[in-house]
């Protein structure tokens, strides 16, 4: 039997003296060179005549060129296709070609390449404009020569997405090469579907009418099923909350989970000596044992290239970097590595990347596409979210504990991360790919980036489709900077939503009515775009006026705005065709999910189009365009409201885009909803129906508890991760009560119990009941101690008295803080009292976290703190 090893013991591989020790940053970098340089080729070419799924399109620094990444799924393998088009990047200006050409920074340039005359079309005119086109050689050359020119069109776009735009290409969509190059694979649609789209939009305009059935094929087309792998890592780390740093890799990496969507369950493990074996039975879980870490990772490199996908949570920060780093250290040579590591992201070199903690971080996909289940971001939360699945618990440092336990650990982490891959039939691979071709994203850039760019890219593709000037910000501003209202919220540049203050108390049966994406509706409605809002030289205009009927903006009637068509076409699209496809009852159950994929992706874009044509960082922001969406928001919302009054219904309270209503009548809720239709052309619907709803008689404040006892919470949750964990408890105590209500006689008791509950953790924390582990605050540290120069967080003082103990804190760590009555404020739990906690301050969490509860039950805090200190004064006379 093979001598088992500890960890700093472990024997490393006979590198070369240029590779024996990769210690510090520079030289990681230096290595990272090399790899580029020597680099073997990972991926085939693509093959003539054979169909591919396009999924990502790159810049090949190396050889000048686009290459397009592409999935075959007859041999679940990934191909690449260079550009044999010539194409190079550029940008426009509005000089003439002769004066460009006398401009040395541009012609003296070692890129510049040469310059031409373009027409484009402008988009507020819609009249022909010429234009000079500065080609160069490298796509960074665009930077430095823009600064060269007073203005400089369509220098800020990623040069692999002016390709895709050029090309026409759709990320997601199949091609099929022929010369060199790719065709669209055309899809052969059912005439009874043609005819079914050309009815939906026969009321639309005739630009709107072209482009659905020239989108029709991105949403019908099938979603290829790729094989993937989900890979986790541990990691030896002697110091609790402690995250190793992935650029020292200083730590061996003690074990690496697999969990493929073809079956796969592999845990490749470290031989140690430190650590007990365990049981040595894990069910399902082939084990492989190794006496050293170099052997490990060789092993680990084999698997995955069987593989066009890996899948991780949180790969791009510390897997995929600490196996890159680490494998250098122990005596790898770059080019044996699959890997590329750069500063935001961990590229798979024989196939495709997904970190899904990006993806799910994206605040439009949790809210629209997730429906909001999960409120926190790491694996444990949203695994339990959506796959009522956990992490394995356990009760000391991960180096510590038996092989077996280990094993099960690492495992559990990989699995779930592919599990929230597979789970609704594959849901999340589906709408990856499904917002690639909405967006033109690449699925790797995609799943890395916000909604903005998302949104941001499909309008500059369909501007170059139509060959429309791209505008500059600037100029945008220029035309549609104008605001009329003043901004209720400090920070808004113009006035919002309106929202109808709701009274205290606990109201039955609730109704709530919902415009049907309010603002995408009135943007497709009212034509609003950056080039028709308060544009010169128009024939038929329309007045935005507000609730007070005041005209605020001119919207130009003469032609559809791109922003118009586009989201309109969307919600068409999901409203009168998807939605009712997704639960039609002459399709297979397959066909059904995916539909209902479909619809899901289109609410994200639907959703999120005026949070981010609102948004000042937005490349075609245009605050005149965004505050009529607001004003006519408000019109519709007000007068809907002044006629639900008029027909009897108690409207309680109504926020942006719906109206909570008191047991309203059937006839009543037509009757309002045919009303709207007929108005504003909008449609309004019954969202949903509460039990109950405690309402604390302030804005965005209520606690709704559904008839299956299901809770909505508003403004009054526990939401943040750092949040103390005896204040989480009581609080899900409370929750737990106040769903048990289900008659307004209910209410008396439960308020007392409530009451109680409260009152009893208030007491433990004047007795100072509470452990530390109890009342520690967790904030994981973003950066090194010393580079907090402004200000310095509760957490980084909390660290900051670590640094005497010689305990080493470094950006990743997790920081375990209490409240404490001192100049800090703070202590590390490691050297904190419960005797020196300050009391005051987790009281008045206490407080901020009920208030609002208690609010709706008429109970004040003076009440209870009053009600505390009386029982406690007879508790102590009791005793005396």
């Amino acid at each position: 039997m093979a001598k088992q090893l500890t960890l700093f013991d472990i024997p490393e591989a006979k590198p070369s003296k240029d590779h024996e020790k990769v210690e510090n940053k520079q030289i990681l970098e230096s290595a990272l060179e090399g790899k580029k340089a020597m680099r073997r080729e990972w991926l085939a070419e693509a093959q003539e005549g054979r169909i591919y799924y396009l999924l990502q399109v790159d810049y090949d620094g190396k050889k000048g060129k686009a290459v397009c990444k592409l999935f075959d799924k007859e041999t679940q393998k990934v191909y690449i296709l260079y550009d044999n088009t010539g194409h190079k990047s550029y940008f426009l200006v509005d000089i003439e070609p002769d004066k460009v050409s006398k401009i040395p920074k541009i012609i003296r340039d070692p890129s510049f390449d040469h310059i031409e005359t373009v027409t484009k079309i402008d988009p507020y005119t819609w009249n022909k404009i010429k234009l000079t086109k500065i080609v160069v050689k490298d796509p960074l050359a665009v930077r430095r020569l823009r600064n060269a020119v007073p203005k400089a069109y369509e220098a800020h776009i990623k040069y692999y997405n002016n390709y895709i735009y050029d090309m026409e290409l759709i990320p997601g969509m199949p091609y099929i090469v022929k010369n060199g190059k790719l065709e669209s694979v055309s899809l052969t649609m059912d005439q009874k579907d043609i005819e079914e789209i050309k009815k939906a939009f026969s009321d639309s305009d005739e630009m709107t009418r072209q482009m659905a059935l020239e989108w029709l094929p991105i949403f019908e087309t099938e979603v290829p099923n790729i094989k993937r792998v989900a890979i986790d890592i541990e990691v030896y780390t002697p110091i609790k909350g402690r995250i190793p740093d992935p650029e020292k890799a200083e730590f061996p990496i003690i074990s690496i989970a697999l969990a493929g969507s073809d079956g796969l369950k592999k845990v490749l493990v470290l031989n140690r000596e430190d650590v007990g074996e365990g049981s040595g039975n894990i069910n399902g879980i082939s084990i492989e044992r190794f006496n050293s870490e170099y052997e490990l990772l060789n092993r680990f490199f084999e698997i995955v290239l069987n593989y066009p996908m890996i899948v991780t949570f949180n790969g791009d920060d510390f897997d995929l970097p600490y196996i890159y780093y680490r494998a250098l250290k122990l005596g790898f040579f770059p080019e044996e590595i699959p890997l590329d590591v750069s500063s935001d992201e961990a590229r798979y070199l024989a196939g495709f990347h997904i970190d899904l903690y990006k993806f799910f971080f994206n605040k439009a996909v949790r809210n629209y596409a997730f429906e909001g289940k999960y409120s926190e971001y790491n694996l444990d939360a949203v695994a339990k979210a959506l796959l009522g699945v956990s992490k394995v618990k356990i009760d000391t440092l991960i180096s510590f504990l038996d092989i077996e336990k280990l094993i099960e650990y690492n495992f559990r982490d990989a699995e779930i991360t592919l599990q929230l891959t597979t789970f609704g039939n594959e849901l999340t691979m589906k709408l990856i790919i499904l917002f690639s071709r909405i967006s033109r994203l690449g699925i790797e850039e995609l799943t890395r980036t916000e909604i903005s760019t998302w949104i941001k890219n499909l309008y500059y593709w369909e501007h170059r489709k139509r060959n429309w000037l791209i505008p500059l910000k600037e100029e945008i501003l220029a035309r549609a900077s104008k605001i009329k209202t003043a901004a209720l919220i400090k920070g808004k540049g113009y006035k919002g939503a309106v929202v109808i203050d709701p009274p205290a108390g606990i109201f039955f049966n609730i109704v709530v009515l919902d415009f049907a994406s309010l603002y995408p509706s009135i943007i497709r409605t009212w034509n609003l775009s950056y080039e028709t809002v308060d544009i010169e030289n128009c024939k038929k205009r329309f007045e935005v006026k507000d609730e007070t009927g005041e005209t605020l903006h001119t919207v130009c009637m003469d032609r559809p705005g791109i922003t118009a068509v586009i989201t309109g076409l969307l919600r068409d699209f999901r409203v009168k065709i998807y939605k009712k496809k997704s639960k039609s009852a002459n399709i297979s159950e397959e066909q059904k999910i995916l539909y209902d994929v479909v619809q899901r992706a289109m609410k994200v874009f639907i959703n999120a189009t005026y949070g981010v044509f609102g948004a000042e960082n937005f490349p075609l922001y245009a605050p005149a365009v965004a505050e009529s969406v607001t004003a006519l928001g408000r019109y519709v919302i007000t007068s809907t409201v002044k006629k639900a009054r008029e027909e009897g219904l108690t409207v309680l309270y109504g926020d942006t885009d719906s109206l909570f209503l008191l047991n309203p009548s059937k006839e009543n809720l037509e009757n309002i909803i045919k009303w709207v239709k007929s108005n504003f052309n909008l449609d309004l619907e019954v969202d949903k129906s509460y039990k109950f709803v405690a309402f604390s008689g302030l804005k965005k404040n209520y606690f709704g508890v559904y008839p299956d006892g299901k809770v909505e919470i508003k403004g009054m949750l526990v939401k943040k991760r750092n949040t103390p964990e005896f204040l989480k408890k009581v609080f899900n105590d409370v929750k737990d009560l106040m769903v048990s209500i289900n008659s307004p006689d209910d209410v008396r008791k439960i308020k007392g119990e409530i009451v109680k509950k409260i009152k009893e953790s208030y007491e433990k924390l004047k007795n100072k009941g509470y452990n530390l582990d109890e009342l520690a605050f967790k904030v994981m540290l973003s950066k090194p101690l010393d580079a907090y120069t402004k200000n310095t967080p509760q957490h980084v003082k909390a660290a900051l008295q670590l640094r005497p103990y010689g305990i080493n804190v470094l950006p990743r760590d997790v920081i375990y803080f209490v409240k404490v009555r001192s100049k800090d404020g703070v202590k590390p739990v490691q050297l904190a009292k419960v005797t020196e906690i300050d009391v005051e301050k987790y009281l008045e969490a206490v407080r901020s976290t009920f208030e609002q509860i208690l609010k709706a039950f008429g109970v004040s805090w003076d009440e209870i703190a009053a009600t505390i200190s009386i029982d406690s004064f007879f508790s102590f006379g009791k005793g005396s």
